[in-house]
């Protein structure tokens, strides 16, 4: 199998300032899935335990030159601790050579050790070169790469209502203080656009709510503004009515989910999956100079649900 890739600046940039600080936020390593078309992040997609995060980011999003083969349909997978290639990247910008290259290879320490595989960044300058391996786990056998595929194509349907998120970083202050409260996070969220945060404890319950918020998918009548009627009796009037679902989400789940704003997303999004499996956050960028969704870049992350108390 063969890989080899040059980098675009854009493409530096989206990785390095972007996608792979994030990640690091919510865990030490991740699965890189390299096919014909893209390059897609998979961070505990295998395990239905913690946050699963998937970015998926078109080969022509972050290089220019991109080749790759292999026996399994031109796919390789395989796993990489994240802040060793957080590391090669930034040591690789402050080089601030002319063209950064990617690789996959295999070298070994000594004639007696065996090969080993590792990801070889090469920036070179005008004057010099400098060479960084990142030592990676063995590729995936192809029943693993299938495994792997099989657990992307399960996330690909999304809830039936999307309901937008408010500035995330004023909303992850807020889930700060919230997480003083209580380690469980009840999640509402209504077919009219209405987002209900809430921690309920045996002797507290706190909370907060966003109204009119946008939506996508189905989209349920706004209920008329009547300050008289409180938040929850609006989110139950609404869940009699079949417009609304409300989960409870383990609260450091919620709170690792917000560092997705060092994506600097242009668009957030949070669904409830049909049958209550997960709660999905999902994540929009628009195309450089536009207002248009950039169909190249995609990130979502999903929350398991925790059990309803009865």
């Amino acid at each position: 199998m063969k890989f080899k890739a040059a980098f675009t600046d854009r493409g530096v940039n989206i990785l390095e300032k972007r996608f792979v600080p994030a990640f690091e936020k919510i865990g030490k390593t991740c699965h890189v899935y390299l096919t014909r078309d893209h390059v897609i992040l998979l961070h505990n997609v295998l395990n239905s335990d913690g946050v699963q995060a998937i970015a998926q980011l078109a080969k022509d999003a972050i290089f220019d030159d991109y080749r790759i083969s292999s026996q399994n349909n031109d796919c390789i997978a395989f796993q990489v601790d994240l802040s060793l290639l957080l590391r090669a990247l930034r040591s690789s910008v402050a080089m601030d050579g002319d063209k950064l290259q990617v690789k996959l290879v295999k070298k070994r320490a000594s004639l007696t050790e065996k090969s080993m595989p590792f990801l070889t960044f090469e920036s070179k300058g005008y004057r010099s070169a400098i060479l960084q391996d990142v030592p990676i786990s063995p590729p995936l056998s192809r029943a693993d790469v299938a495994d792997l595929q099989a657990a992307l194509d399960a996330v690909q349907d999304l809830p039936p209502t999307l309901v937008g998120l408010p500035d995330l970083v004023a909303l992850q202050a807020l889930v700060e203080r919230l997480k003083a409260v209580g380690e469980v996070l009840d999640v509402g969220l209504t077919q009219a656009g209405d987002l209900f945060l809430r921690v309920i404890t045996a002797f507290v319950s706190i909370g907060t709510q966003f109204r009119h918020l946008r939506v996508l998918g189905i989209r349920g009548a706004a209920a008329p503004v009547d300050d008289t009627v409180e938040g929850s009796a609006r989110l139950q009037r609404a869940l009699e009515q079949g417009e609304a679902s409300v989960v409870k989400v383990n609260m450091k789940h919620f709170v690792r989910s917000l560092q997705c704003h060092l994506t600097k997303p242009d668009a957030c999004y949070c669904g409830v999956a049909p049958g209550n499996a997960c709660l999905l956050m999902m994540f929009q960028y628009f195309a450089p100079g536009t207002r248009l969704t950039d169909d190249s870049i995609s990130l979502q992350y999903r929350l398991p649900v925790l059990e309803q108390d009865d």
